[in-house]
């Protein structure tokens, strides 16, 4: 369902009413080990879209440096005298060489060097990620993957893992813990990516069509949000 919020194709779907407590986990051909049983307040809570939007604006806000700068009619080189009478002439009255309408003279209104930084709360924060990633476990855009490891980096290792789960478009792994070999394997491959799922933003979870998180991942997440959002 496009709600309207995004201008980037994001969007968040309301069917939160179906409780998804138990998924299939894989092994990295594809086949299913096990189920295992996850909390329904992690996997099926109710998507707040206004939060969403709020934290993903926040987000893209923060990611601008804000060093556009131009320069006003009083920072620009020239003269300021006069440049020819203003009446008797025939012409237009004018002024300075630095006046905005003139070229080489100054910008009228520009932009100059300043932050764009949103504060979000913290509980909006944490509100808004459970919604995403909620969203995407309603969607069936959420496989669970047994814990794994590389001896060494092989892209091919996560090309045949992709396509033992028949995962198209943009993927993002969610790991346990930080896997170097998993990390330089898959940098490799457009619109693939991969982080620890305490590193997890709104924003990846979203951007991305898919979403294969660990086991030992899931736990971590399914702990973390499933505490008072207080604590």
């Amino acid at each position: 369902m496009d709600n309207g919020y995004f201008m980037t194709g994001f969007s968040i779907s309301e069917n939160y009413n179906r409780v998804m407590a138990t998924l299939n986990v894989h092994n990295r051909s594809g086949e299913v080990l096990h189920e295992k049983d996850l909390a329904d307040g992690f996997t099926n809570a109710e998507v707040n879209n206004a939060v969403v939007h709020q934290c993903v604006v926040a987000y893209l806000a923060n990611q601008r440096r804000g060093t556009a700068s131009t320069k006003k009619r009083s920072e620009v080189s020239g003269s300021g005298r006069k440049l020819y009478r203003q009446k008797g002439t025939g012409r237009a009255r004018v002024g300075d060489a630095r006046s905005p309408i003139r070229v080489h003279g100054g910008v009228a209104f520009g932009p100059k060097p300043r932050s764009y930084r949103q504060n979000t709360p913290k509980n909006i924060r944490f509100l808004g990620l459970k919604s995403a990633i909620s969203d995407k476990f309603q969607n069936e855009q959420c496989v669970l993957l047994e814990d794994f490891n590389l001896e060494k980096p092989r892209t091919k290792d996560i090309i045949s893992i992709l396509n033992s789960l028949n995962l198209e478009g943009k993927v993002l792994f969610v790991l346990g813990e930080h896997s170097p070999n998993i990390h330089l394997s898959l940098r490799n491959l457009q619109k693939v990516n991969c982080c620890t799922w305490d590193m997890l933003n709104i924003y990846e979870v979203l951007w991305h069509d898919h979403i294969v998180i660990t086991e030992n991942a899931a736990e971590k997440l399914q702990e973390k949000f499933t505490e008072p959002e207080g604590e």
